[in-house]
């Protein structure tokens, strides 16, 4: 546990000098456990605040500090903190105001009187759209504490899937932190429903990827963040074409092709697909299929990563084709 002398949190710090929530640089002291308990955990004293209004007229104060910077936004810590302001650096169109509201009002699962509870666990999704002139952005919720590394190497760092799904990283958790196969067996199997559900209304997540997913393998369950540029086909195309490692081969093989050729291939749902059974393979077996197995393609190492992700892509397991088996791993003959 740490404490911000700024803003009173007793509860995590992004790293070793930084406060999780406003995201201020800590004194020499202020990593001290907590000693004054009269603090309210919904009020931050003497902030240096601004003030934004969502779409339906409702302020929002938060804190002018950025605490965690994404490609497209930056995230404030509103002084209620149970949210959290995602604003974005550049201008926006109309475009972008018209998704996040469509995302919003109607493809939002958590609304649904019935289930709404069950997603809302699932997925971090959107409140409010923000805006103050040509600022737009939009209003989440904090993530749950559990999403959060408490003890030992990471402490108070979300819990991205790369800490989980690599062995050089696993290595250096706390044990308590990394849960057991079976854990990652569930966290897969509510990444799918998580997947399969968007996939259902026609939406398309387009940057599926272990920055874009917190797991707790403590208790075996996933949160799919993010989720503010989700592709509608036919009307709102995707804005990025997601993370190197993730990308499907097809989309970086034609990537050089100008958006409105019918050869191209965009972020869709089917890309989806391979960017979620990459993660599963990791989760299940702490490490990523690599498609930059052993086998090389050009001396040149750019040329060789672009041909090996994706015109000259082969799956490290294939069952018949050897050629890019890693030196340092069996082949695998079976998972079940």
């Amino acid at each position: 546990m740490a404490y911000c002398s700024n803003c009173g949190e007793v509860k995590s710090i992004y790293n070793r000098n930084q406060c999780g929530y406003c995201g201020r640089t800590l004194s020499n002291n202020a990593t001290a456990k907590q000693t004054n308990t009269n603090i309210k955990s919904s009020y931050i004293p003497n902030a240096n605040t601004k003030k934004i209004k969502t779409l339906s007229g409702k302020e929002i104060e938060y804190l002018k500090d950025v605490f965690a910077s994404g490609a497209m936004k930056d995230a404030y810590s509103g002084l209620d903190r149970r949210l959290v302001i995602l604003l974005y650096r550049e201008k926006q169109n109309n475009n972008t105001r018209d998704r996040l509201e469509k995302i919003i009002k109607d493809y939002n699962p958590t609304l649904a009187p019935d289930v709404g509870k069950y997603w809302r666990e699932l997925f971090c999704w959107p409140e409010e759209v923000l805006l103050d002139g040509d600022t737009i952005g939009v209003l989440v919720s904090r993530y749950p504490d559990s999403f959060f590394i408490k003890k030992g190497f990471g402490v108070g760092k979300p819990k991205e899937g790369k800490w989980f799904a690599s062995a050089k990283l696993r290595k250096h958790l706390d044990p308590e932190e990394k849960g057991d196969w079976e854990k990652y067996f569930r966290i897969n199997i509510k990444l799918a429903r998580s997947v399969r559900r968007l996939h259902a209304m026609g939406l398309a997540h387009s940057d599926l990827s272990y920055k874009n997913i917190l797991i707790d393998p403590k208790i075996g369950t996933s949160l799919m963040i993010d989720i503010d540029n989700l592709v509608v086909p036919g009307k709102f195309p995707p804005d990025v074409l997601g993370t190197p490692d993730f990308v499907a081969p097809e989309v970086i093989k034609t990537q050089h092709l100008p958006k409105e050729d019918s050869k191209r291939f965009l972020p869709s749902i089917k890309t989806d697909l391979h960017a979620l059974a990459v993660l599963i393979y990791m989760y299940l077996l702490y490490r990523h299929p690599s498609l930059k197995g052993g086998k090389m393609h050009d001396p040149d190492t750019e040329r060789d990563d672009y041909l090996a992700m994706g015109e000259k892509a082969l799956f490290i397991e294939h069952p018949h084709d050897f050629s890019n088996k890693t030196k340092d791993r069996n082949q695998m003959k079976c998972l079940g």
